[in-house]
């Protein structure tokens, strides 16, 4: 959703009513996330996607339709039949869309929950896409960590879906949640699906070298909130890395136990040390190793730079449990030079290690495309 909002949020402060479908459910290897979105504006124009191409043509038509009727629907493309290939989906997923007339009629609440997630205020979005009342679909809680808005159509229902969105929103995950009509937690009738709008995850980039910029820029890509620290002013400056969202002149070290003692550092959490001087680089790692989680750390040298910054690091006192969280040389080989290639090797192996990708090309796998998050790919047969 966050891609498209700025498209919906025009239509809405016109006060026109937008088609928008929303991928709730993924089987196999659909080819986008549950919480992609498309909308459909009132002059024909479209913006998002929900299948990267392979649908959108009808979920275009029933968005138009449903604008219409007022009426939301929940729709399943696949390939169990003839009808999937006549829709594009040739890939052999399945997903499972919820189509809805967006105005300030049906979602009053757009416009505040735009607020929270520019100001980074997590927040999740519960919404009926199913129940045997089809007065109840369509229907919406608005979740945050101390208050909540709205009703799904009964204070059991909004009470379990809840607490059940105050879970998914605290790991960072949209999903399906099924429950009875009234919303009984044995039952079944009554799907919810819940759209998870955290904070963009955080990439720390330390060292504000021609790299930096690169990988700063991948980062802003792939949706991380990115901040470039480096101890230098005259290197760590707004003018050299444009595209991060915040660039810090301090000490790395002294930065990172900051933001990990003020509670800005999670699981979700990158980051690439690029310095490649012990005199920044060692402090700077010792407080990334022992932090609790994050997702990667990595960090840049040649062979014989990271020998020396592990043996720094072991005799400051680095376990080798805490050690073998470090991906050094930081990157997948992938035999690129230059800061933007460089930049796509790091990228790719956070992207590897998020999804639990081989890194091999695909040509050379079995099995399906796409992982689940922390599954990893088979390795070859020796």
């Amino acid at each position: 959703m966050r891609d498209v909002l700025s498209t919906l949020l025009a239509v809405w402060r016109a006060g026109g009513t937008a088609g928008v479908g929303t991928v709730v459910r993924t089987f196999r290897s659909a080819p986008r996330p549950a919480g992609a979105a498309m909308v459909v504006a009132p002059d024909g124009t479209v913006a998002g996607s929900v299948s990267g191409g392979c649908v959108e043509g009808a979920v275009y038509e029933l968005a138009t339709e449903v604008v219409a009727s007022g009426t939301p629907v929940l729709q399943r493309y696949g390939v169990s039949d003839d009808d999937a290939f006549e829709v594009g989906l040739t890939c052999g997923g399945i997903l499972d869309i919820f189509v809805e007339p967006v105005s300030q009629n049906t979602f009053h609440q757009l416009s505040a929950i735009a607020e929270d997630i520019e100001a980074h205020r997590p927040v999740a979005v519960a919404t009926v896409i199913a129940h045997p009342d089809g007065s109840w679909v369509g229907k919406r809680l608005v979740v945050h960590r101390d208050a909540v808005e709205g009703s799904l159509g009964s204070l059991r229902a909004d009470a379990a879906v809840t607490d059940d969105a105050r879970g998914l929103l605290a790991a960072g995950r949209s999903e399906v949640l099924t429950y009875g009509p009234d919303g009984q937690r044995r039952g079944e009738g009554m799907e919810v699906f819940v759209a998870s709008h955290a904070p963009r995850p955080r990439m720390l980039v330390f060292g504000a070298i021609d790299f930096a910029a690169a990988v700063a820029q991948q980062g802003v890509f792939l949706g991380y909130r990115v901040t470039v620290c480096d101890a230098r002013p005259v290197f760590a400056t707004s003018a050299r890395f444009p595209t991060a969202d915040e660039v810090v002149v301090d000490w790395p070290h002294r930065y990172l136990a900051a933001e990990a003692e003020a509670g800005a550092i999670d699981a979700r959490t990158v980051i690439c040390v690029l310095t490649h001087d012990p005199k920044f680089d060692v402090p700077l790692l010792e407080v990334a190793l022992r932090l609790p989680e994050v997702a990667y750390i990595g960090a840049m040298g040649s062979r014989r730079t990271h020998e020396d910054r592990v043996a720094r690091l072991r005799d400051a006192g680095i376990t080798e449990a805490e050690l073998a969280r470090l991906s050094s040389p930081i990157g997948l080989d992938l035999g690129g030079r230059t800061p933007e290639e460089t930049a796509v090797s790091i990228a790719a192996e956070i992207i590897a290690q998020r999804w639990g990708g081989g890194g091999r090309p695909l040509a050379q796998t079995d099995g399906r495309i796409h992982h689940e998050q922390g599954e990893r790919s088979a390795l070859p047969a020796s």
